[in-house]
């Protein structure tokens, strides 16, 4: 493989070519008859979300742009790479793009649960964020692109949530979502005693105000901590609250009672940092 030599995108002049199925009609995305959920080529827009995708362990499979963008990747010359003029493109994708260059990759399992928690430090995550019920493929893009600024090591994430490997939540993480262990707990609630068992202190976030304050967690005698947080509206189950070892809140003024998600996040991943 010769890395750093610019590859020569081959034009593409038909949108039915064969060689950019996988940026076909992307509004649909894993709508597509006959596609299920969490299947299919994970897709990224944009070059720095694309260079992030280059750095990670995905396998590339194509990358396709507007003329000049693509070149200006160097990308290795083992990667398919193609180009067409706006309307081409427009015509393949199925609606405008702003960011000028997309590419496609395979997608990878699944992490290992017990592999995550177990391994041996520094390689074991000390921050981990625990989602439950997040069907917004934006609000899990947002909340990856914080993990990884403000130090959280791994997403894990109940049977319900949405993909996070979905176009929206890699553009929306700017393709920092490449960069993070992901995890499904498939037996949930119940798999939070896998965490416990590994030494984290789960906290469950919640605008309760019986809660404490998400200041006052103590994370010298917890060096491993596990951020709960539910969906827009519901948020966590009752019987996740019930689970976890801590109940925690966000203090605010008197007359708010509660962020986003994805807000919500952030504050918590910054106060747990």
């Amino acid at each position: 493989m010769i890395v750093g030599v610019p590859v020569l995108p081959v034009l593409i002049t038909d949108p039915a070519d064969e060689r950019v199925a996988d940026f076909r009609d992307l509004f649909a995305g894993d709508r597509k008859p006959g596609t299920e959920r969490g299947t299919g080529p994970v897709i990224v827009e944009g070059v720095p979300a694309v260079q992030r995708l280059l750095a990670s362990d995905y396998p590339v499979r194509s990358v396709f742009g507007i003329p000049g963008r693509v070149a200006d990747l160097q990308l290795p010359d083992d990667v398919p790479a193609y180009e067409a003029d706006r309307w081409v493109l427009s015509d393949v994708i199925g609606f405008r793009l702003t960011r000028g260059v997309l590419a496609s990759a395979d997608r990878l399992p699944p992490a290992d649960l017990d592999d995550l928690l177990t391994g041996p430090d520094p390689a074991a995550p000390r921050r981990l964020a625990v989602l439950e019920g997040l069907n917004d493929h934006e609000n899990i893009g947002s909340i990856a692109r914080s993990a990884m600024a403000l130090g959280v090591d791994g997403l894990l994430l109940d049977p319900t949530c949405a993909d996070p490997l979905y176009r929206r939540c890699v553009r929306v993480s700017m393709g920092h979502v490449l960069s993070l262990p992901i995890a499904v707990l498939g037996d949930w609630p119940t798999d939070l005693d896998r965490l416990h068992a590994a030494g984290y202190l789960t906290v469950a976030l919640t605008p309760a105000p019986d809660a404490v304050d998400l200041g006052d967690v103590d994370l010298a005698a917890h060096p491993r901590t596990a951020v709960l947080l539910g969906a827009e509206g519901p948020g966590l189950t009752p019987a996740v609250k019930t689970a976890a070892r801590v109940r925690a809140r966000i203090p605010m003024r008197s007359g708010v009672d509660s962020l986003g998600v994805a807000a919500a996040a952030a504050v918590a991943f910054a106060t747990l940092r």
